[in-house]
């Protein structure tokens, strides 16, 4: 009996130095948090994949992260190629990460063109009176950036909140990105074609 081939959608993880996207990968990989004062500096792509299933399919996310290199003009080609989704990452006790995030939503839309983008606050362990992103500020950022964001998450790596419900919901939203795409396919190979309604309507009409 033939195996069903399940297909791979790779993600990528986006920010500024230091917001916890390598914590957001060890997280998804394996569900540990490691401290800052024991974890060892990594340089290099990594990547990990992971099963998810929704609306009667199932989906594997293959997460990537840059390992320390964010700042390596050499690894935009290869790290943005073939992503179907990014994770724009930003800590919710930062401002400064928060403010800088259009520009790694240009870099996204340059280099990822396709890529579906999710907005995630980190660190909310960290978050204070007074020194943290607003929902507000948050609601703002996605209207300026004209419906381009997809769903917007808080994350703690520290405690493991909301880690898992973000990706669920990543991976459910492409199963159904992936099977509107392959319904469209299916009726253009049939050719059934999506028109405008003629203004008169007689021309449409099966008489």
């Amino acid at each position: 009996m033939a195996s069903i081939r399940v297909p791979e959608q790779k993600v990528i993880l986006c920010g500024e130095y230091g917001v916890g996207k390598s914590s957001l990968f060890r997280r998804f990989a394996n569900n540990t948090f490691v401290t800052a004062t024991d974890r060892k500096s990594t340089l290099g792509l990594d990547q990990f994949k992971k099963m998810y299933y929704a609306y009667g399919k199932n989906v594997k996310l293959q997460l990537w992260d840059t390992g320390g290199m964010e700042r390596v003009a050499s690894i935009t080609s290869s790290y943005y190629k073939f992503a179907e989704a990014a994770i724009l990452v930003f800590a919710l006790d930062n401002p400064a990460t928060f403010h800088i995030l259009s520009q790694h939503l240009l870099d996204i839309v340059t280099y990822a063109e396709n890529a579906k983008i999710f907005l995630c606050g980190n660190k909310s362990d960290l978050v204070s009176e007074g020194s943290h992103i607003s929902d507000s500020d948050i609601e703002a950022f996605c209207e300026q950036c004209h419906n381009l964001i997809s769903g917007t998450y808080k994350t703690s790596c520290k405690t493991g909140e909301g880690i898992e419900d973000m990706f669920t919901d990543i991976a459910s939203q492409l199963i159904k990105s992936n099977q509107s795409r392959m319904d469209l396919q299916t009726m253009d190979e049939h050719g059934f074609k999506i028109t405008e309604n003629s203004e008169d309507p007689e021309e449409n009409c099966l008489c």
